[in-house]
């Protein structure tokens, strides 16, 4: 109980936590509002065409989770240093995550080839396969600036420095737009390539993003990335940052995996189900997207605090974002309650794909409190630099208990789709009530700063 008091959040942890997570979540929510565009304009096309961007955008976060989460070692070590004036920790920390990078680009790039073998053994709705399967390949392109985009967002969230990716945020979704009415429609003289058209969209709005940033915020990278470090080549230092990321990146393997082991499932009971899973899975995204915008903040702030030697002050920035995720996933949960089917509708002027979204979204309303502590839990951990704790939490909460309870209750049980997602449910209450347990343990010891 000691260490729960020292986590309760003052007035000013509290508004310093929401100055820096409100942009944080606005970046957040804009770019999962990109896939959001791309569903709701393709929806508008046919079933089949939805369910191959479902399927498609699944196999791509699927192939670039791991990557992704590798990255986000930088979280913790920018954070940190910024917070102990290390300028020079700064510069080695982002230039050691440019060249992962770069080799994780290749990794997943490969990853990203076979997709008709692939999802043809998972047995995918045949007409649906070829489609989704060239999606996939047109996002190949994208792996590289998705990648340096992130490597930037980090490093920047980590030195609070926001702005600019809010400003780029917002032009990249009015470019993902753009380039969706070219290529998904045919205008202008193009081809309408329709859902495949949708994927180069997304291919070129992560270059545009990546150039876009690096021109609005150059003044405050460049100091980082100019001139380059020697060390930053170094193998040993470059070990020890994938030793902190590779388990972050097991950690969203693990938890993008299951979700996407959902949708394939889903795709085995039919394309109506996978569309309907796909509006329901986007909705739910999309708020989540307002979680980890809290979570970022919150590792901010819990890195910079440990790196500046203020461990009280981290506790309670720790405590800040567990009450703000609950109360924010709180409200959002209400709405999916409230309001299902008039939110399936913004999505497929499709009955059957509105009426079996509308039974799913509501169990996403039960489960936004859950998923919001975990993503929070995960993020204050993260913030002094424990990455393995989580990774294990979700191996067991989502692939011990959820998928099985997922698969009991959706084939033996009889509950088909909506037995898939009360298996989801269920595994993100274990993995929030875990990580909660594990953040107590750990913020009960002595918090110090990572070697850079």
């Amino acid at each position: 109980m000691h260490v729960v008091r020292q986590m309760v959040p003052s007035k000013d942890h509290l508004a310093s936590l929401l100055r820096l997570a409100l942009p944080v979540a606005v970046v957040q929510v804009g770019f999962i509002f990109m896939g959001a565009v791309d569903t709701v304009m393709v929806g508008h096309l046919s079933v089949r065409d939805l369910a191959a961007v479902a399927l498609g955008s699944l196999y791509f976060f699927l192939t670039t989770s791991f990557g992704l989460g590798t990255l986000f070692a930088l979280d913790p070590l920018v954070s940190q240093a910024f917070g102990a004036g290390d300028r020079a920790g700064i510069a080695r920390a982002i230039q050691r995550g440019f060249v992962i990078a770069v080799g994780l680009a290749v990794f997943s790039s490969l990853l990203l080839m076979p997709g008709r073998p692939l999802l043809t053994f998972f047995r995918q709705p045949a007409d649906v396969i070829p489609v989704a399967a060239d999606y996939a390949l047109v996002s190949i392109p994208g792996v590289l600036p998705f990648y340096l985009f992130v490597v930037l967002r980090q490093s920047l969230q980590s030195m609070g420095r926001v702005r600019p990716i809010v400003v780029v945020i917002v032009l990249a979704n009015l470019a993902n737009v753009f380039f969706n009415w070219v290529l998904i429609f045919g205008n202008l003289g193009a081809p309408a390539l329709g859902a495949v058209g949708s994927g180069w969209a997304t291919t070129l709005s992560r270059w545009f993003m990546l150039f876009a940033l690096l021109g609005v915020a150059w003044p405050l990278i460049r100091p980082y990335v100019r001139p380059l470090r020697a060390d930053a080549l170094d193998i040993e230092p470059l070990k020890r940052m994938c030793r902190l990321g590779v388990p972050i990146g097991i950690q969203f393997f693990l938890e993008f995996g299951v979700f996407g082991a959902i949708g394939i499932l889903m795709g085995t009971l039919g394309t109506i189900p996978m569309a309907s899973h796909q509006v329901a899975i986007n909705l739910a995204s999309l708020t989540f997207m307002m979680a980890v915008g809290i979570t970022q903040a919150t590792t901010v702030l819990v890195g910079q605090a440990v790196g500046s030697g203020d461990p009280e002050r981290a506790r309670r920035c720790a405590g800040a974002g567990l009450v703000i995720a609950a109360t924010v996933m709180a409200f959002t949960g209400v709405v999916f309650l409230t309001i299902p089917e008039l939110l399936a509708r913004l999505y497929t002027p499709d009955l059957e794909v509105i009426g079996l979204a509308a039974t799913l979204i509501p169990v996403a309303g039960i489960f936004q409190i859950f998923d919001g502590l975990q993503a929070v839990g995960s993020g204050v951990l993260r913030g002094v630099g424990d990455t393995f704790a989580p990774m294990v939490v979700n191996l067991v909460g989502f692939w011990m208990i959820g998928l099985p309870v997922s698969l009991y209750l959706a084939f033996p049980g009889g509950l088909g789709p909506l037995g898939l997602w009360w298996g989801m449910a269920t595994g993100l209450a274990a993995v929030a009530l875990f990580l909660l347990l594990r953040v107590r343990i750990r913020f009960a010891r002595d918090l110090t700063r990572l070697p850079t």
